[in-house]
């Protein structure tokens, strides 16, 4: 369970739309004391993608952000390339779903799901 961990100053916020929808995602999943864990792998057509994970408890060297009632764990690695993202949820007639948007992010496909850092880095796959 993610109870009883020190919150800490977000380096992600999370919309209101977006936190309701974790909030009952969680509760659906009966679940209503886990978390939203994103995080960033290497892989995608632009080096990293993202993901997105339901989490019932807080892992060694996670960051801990809470809005809106819904606790977000960020893994360490990942934090430095989120900082600053905001995750947001999206229901128009094109798609509906979680998306984040990343100051971070320089370039990106076309699917929205990977992007490239200034840096570079990460493996460039096929993901669309």
């Amino acid at each position: 369970m993610v109870q009883d961990v020190e919150v800490q100053e977000a380096i992600v916020t999370i919309t209101d739309k977006a936190a309701e929808k974790a909030s009952a995602l969680l509760k659906d999943r009966g679940i209503e004391d886990g978390a939203l864990r994103v995080f960033v792998v290497g892989g995608g057509c632009s080096g990293y993608q993202y993901g997105m994970a339901i989490a019932q408890a807080k892992e060694e060297g996670d960051l801990v952000f809470e809005r809106g009632g819904v606790t977000v764990l960020v893994d360490a690695e990942s934090a430095p390339l989120m900082k600053g993202a905001e995750i947001d949820y999206v229901d128009d007639i094109m798609k509906s779903g979680f998306t984040i948007f990343n100051p971070n992010a320089t370039k990106g496909c076309a699917c929205g799901s990977s992007f490239q850092t200034a840096e570079g880095g990460g493996q460039a796959k096929s993901c669309c």
